[in-house]
C-alpha cells in the first residue's frame, strides 16, 4: 500500500520531468523581459497561437537562426501566431547568456519579439526543451494552449536558402486551415541547454 501512494506521488513529477508532447496544454509561465516588463501566456489568450522558441545568445545554432526568428515573427507576428523567445540557460556557463547580454542582442539584432529570461530554470524543463533552438508551436483551444509542434525550425540550420523543409511555417498554415501539421515533431538541433542543477 505505501508503495502504491509512493507511486501515485511520483507519478506527477515524472511526467513533469519528461516534458510536454504533441497534445499536451502548455505550461504557464510569467518571465522577465529584455524591456523589463513580465511577459505571460495569458497575455496572449487573444491569440490563435503561440511560437514559443527556448534559445539563446551564445550558442552558434542559435546565432544561425536569429535571422529566420525575425523572419517568422514579421510573418505571423500580426497573423495570429506571434514569437515569443524564451533563455533556458544559467549564465555561470556562459557570461552571454546573462540578462544583460541578453538586452544588448536583443537590440543588436533588433528582435521583433519579447526575448524571455527563464531565471531559476523552472519553465524549461515542464516543456522538456532540450536544445537551443527548440521551437514548441502552441495553439488555443477554447481557453487553453495546447502543443501542436515541437521541434527545429526547419531542416537546414546552416543555410537558410538550401531550406526545403518549413516545419513551423508548414505546421500553422494546417492549423489556420482547421488541420493537424502533417509534421508535428521532429528533433530539435542545437547545442544543449546549460542547467546549474546538471552541472553539480
Amino acid at each position: 500500500m505505501k508503495k502504491l501512494i509512493l507511486l501515485l506521488f511520483l507519478l506527477p513529477i515524472m511526467a513533469s520531468a519528461q516534458g510536454l508532447s504533441v497534445g499536451d496544454k502548455a505550461v504557464g509561465f510569467t518571465l522577465k523581459n529584455v524591456d523589463g516588463t513580465m511577459v505571460s501566456l495569458k497575455d496572449y489568450d487573444k491569440e490563435e497561437g503561440l511560437i514559443l522558441i527556448f534559445s539563446c545568445n551564445h550558442c552558434p545554432y542559435s546565432v544561425a537562426y536569429e535571422d529566420r526568428i525575425i523572419a517568422l515573427a514579421d510573418k505571423f507576428n500580426t497573423e495570429g501566431y506571434p514569437v515569443v523567445m524564451i533563455n533556458p540557460n544559467d549564465p555561470s556557463d556562459y557570461a552571454a547568456d546573462s540578462f544583460e547580454n541578453m538586452i544588448v542582442r536583443a537590440e543588436e539584432k533588433g528582435f521583433n519579439f519579447p526575448y524571455l529570461f527563464d531565471d531559476g530554470q523552472t519553465i524549461y524543463p515542464q516543456y522538456g526543451a532540450t536544445k537551443t533552438p527548440h521551437v514548441y508551436l502552441l495553439q488555443k483551444k477554447q481557453k487553453d494552449f495546447y502543443v501542436a509542434y515541437i521541434g527545429t525550425i526547419d531542416n537546414n540550420y546552416k543555410d537558410a536558402s538550401s531550406v526545403t523543409e518549413k516545419y513551423v511555417e508548414d505546421a500553422i498554415t494546417a492549423l489556420k486551415k482547421g488541420e493537424k501539421p502533417a509534421v508535428d515533431f521532429t528533433k530539435a538541433i542545437g547545442c544543449s541547454i546549460k542547467d546549474a542543477r546538471k552541472a553539480e
